[in-house]
């Protein structure tokens, strides 16, 4: 399928320029050149991207709001073409990608739309992306709990707007609450782009199984739903999630002990850890377990091989279970097996899982 672009601009020189410019680029162009036959236009079908006359700054700059509002172009890059440097803080406020200043000349229109080219192709995606306002946290190399608000989700990636500026193409680690509030997503990703006015495109690269299950089935339910009804999907912020949930992003990677076929049970609970040779507690969270193992989340984990005792505290309920570490992934966690001494430890295990599909199912 063809790139789509919608130019709204009613100076038939700078329309020829850009016209030709956008199709040696290989995107269809539609010409509208006043807002009422823009707004229409934009409401019968998605474009890739949009290129609006900003001259007057009110009208264009509202012009670029609705844009950016309607829900079958929220995600299209927003191109506004500008008199001066005294416009940028606005348009970018409302939402711009990129800037091509007047009069518009083929060097600049081609410098600014091929800029443009790369962040288009990386809004098509082939997953249902969904519309969503989250309040997250955000780390990435020289910086933690970046504040930060989810504006799409998909199964590959995410779209967000930060205040921080982050590094090009570097690694970035969030969590964010789903279904409620119960159920915690924890994810890594690559920096794909970031524009000036902070939105940001992450591509998916790390997501724990767990993670991944809650994920597609939200996501799932909200792309089966009519585009009005979720234009804005309805999640809670980061501090509604509930304070049994860890505040940490650690993320477990696609390892032997992530890939066993028993029914694992999505969580997160403190847990006390002690090294065979040692009586001091190491505190980590436990984001998934099994009748056969758990994952235990931290940035220091012990190398394969590592005999433990885990202890974790429910509630009313107590796990007291010995176990060997069976695979690291440094800076994250570690998978875990149990090594069962007696029935009675096997019941523990059945009776916190048990107990966590009841009280937060």
């Amino acid at each position: 399928m063809a790139l789509t672009s919608l130019v709204v601009c009613a100076e038939a020189e700078a329309v020829d320029v850009l016209s030709r410019v956008l199709q040696d680029l290989d995107i269809e162009v539609e010409i509208s050149t006043n807002a009422k036959a823009a707004l229409a236009s934009a409401r019968a079908r998605r474009f890739d991207s949009m290129v609006v006359d900003c001259q007057e700054d009110a009208a264009g700059r509202s012009l670029l709001a609705q844009f950016r509002a309607m829900p079958e172009n929220r995600n299209a890059v927003l191109i506004a073409l500008v008199n001066s440097q005294s416009q940028v803080r606005e348009v970018f406020s409302e939402g711009a990608n990129f800037l091509i200043y007047k009069p518009v000349s083929p060097e600049r229109a081609l410098d600014s739309l091929r800029a443009a080219h790369g962040l288009i192709w990386q809004e098509r995606r082939i997953t249902p992306r969904i519309p969503v306002e989250i309040q997250t946290l955000l780390d990435f190399p020289g910086k933690e709990n970046a504040p930060a608000t989810l504006l799409d989700l998909s199964e590959s990636g995410l779209g967000l707007r930060t205040q921080d500026q982050l590094p090009p193409a570097c690694k970035a680690y969030l969590q964010f609450s789903l279904e409620g509030g119960k159920s915690l997503v924890r994810l890594s990703g690559e920096v794909m782009w970031e524009d000036r006015s902070g939105r940001v495109g992450i591509r998916s690269s790390n997501v724990p199984p767990t993670s991944k299950r809650i994920l597609h089935r939200w996501i799932e339910q909200h792309a089966a739903a009519p585009t009005e009804d979720r234009s804005k999907a309805k999640v809670p912020a980061i501090e509604e999630v509930d304070s049994r949930l860890s505040a940490g992003l650690g993320l477990a990677s696609a390892c032997a002990a992530d890939r066993r076929n028993l029914p694992r049970q999505a969580c997160s609970l403190g847990a006390e850890v002690f090294c065979a040779d040692g009586s001091v507690p190491h505190r980590l969270t436990l984001s998934d377990i099994s009748t056969a193992g758990c994952y235990l989340e931290t940035p220091e984990p012990f190398p394969p091989g590592t005999i433990l005792t885990i202890v974790v505290r429910a509630r009313e309920k107590k796990l007291c279970v010995a176990g060997k570490v069976e695979s690291m992934d440094p800076g994250y966690g570690m998978g875990v097996r149990f090594t069962f001494s007696n029935d009675g430890e096997r019941t523990q295990v059945r009776q916190l899982i048990a107990y966590r599909e009841s009280k937060w199912p």
